[in-house]
């Protein structure tokens, strides 16, 4: 038993150490990627061009290590008395991931340097690329309201709050960087730095719940 909680305490580690990577590495490969704006430009557009290969392994890399996450979830979970969609909600957001790296995005925003805003004809790849990062945007806010509902039944109220706050604050990001990225005039040359917040947003979450959920084991639920 105590070999199999410690490789579910590894399995939740994955998702920690995933997240931070991906948000550390497309930090630094935004700052100091040429003509390319961290300010106005989206993270996905990193994988276009020459060097996008570095971006696209980290969208896969972090995709495999947030389905481990996924995987030690359950569970957790579990022993809480439930937690059947929060890892199933968890594991798209690490199956978009994988495919957001295997398909690069289409040029936006201007990036890169002589493309429109937005493009006018849309790629197979670009349009793939988009579809496998809807659940990144989608699954993980489900999935904070999913694991506050349930940390709320066991007596974590605190934690419960804070999972429900960060599914409000990364859907009012994710709508407010798209209005960007649609080239909204006020919000357009924010739409990469809104885009940004609301990654740290919900994977700084992931990452605090891969930590602290082995913790709440045991504690009994309200009667």
């Amino acid at each position: 038993m105590a070999g199999i909680r410690r490789f579910e305490r590894v399995l939740l580690g994955c998702g920690a150490v995933g997240v931070v990577l991906f948000v550390v590495l497309f930090l630094v490969e935004g700052a100091f990627r040429a003509d390319y704006s961290p300010l106005r430009h989206p993270v996905s557009s990193l994988s276009i061009g020459e060097s996008g290969w570095m971006q696209a392994v980290n969208f896969i890399v972090t995709g495999l290590l947030v389905l481990a996450f996924a995987a030690g979830l359950r569970p957790a979970l579990r022993r809480l008395g439930g937690g059947r969609w929060a890892p199933v909600l968890i594991g798209l957001v690490g199956v978009g991931l994988i495919g957001a790296g295997f398909f690069a995005a289409d040029p936006i925003s201007g990036y890169p340097p002589g493309t429109p805003p937005v493009t006018a004809v849309r790629t197979t790849r670009g349009v793939l690329h988009d579809l496998f990062s809807t659940p990144v945007f989608t699954a993980l806010p489900a999935a904070c309201c999913v694991v506050g509902y349930r940390l709320a039944r066991t007596g974590h109220r605190a934690w419960a709050v804070y999972s429900i706050g960060t599914a409000v604050v990364f859907l009012i990001g994710f709508a407010l960087a798209g209005a960007g990225f649609a080239q909204n005039p006020v919000l357009m040359p924010v739409g990469g730095l809104l885009q940004r917040l609301t990654l740290v947003v919900g994977f700084g979450w992931l990452a605090a719940l891969a930590v602290a959920l082995p913790r709440f084991q045991g504690v009994p639920g309200p009667a």
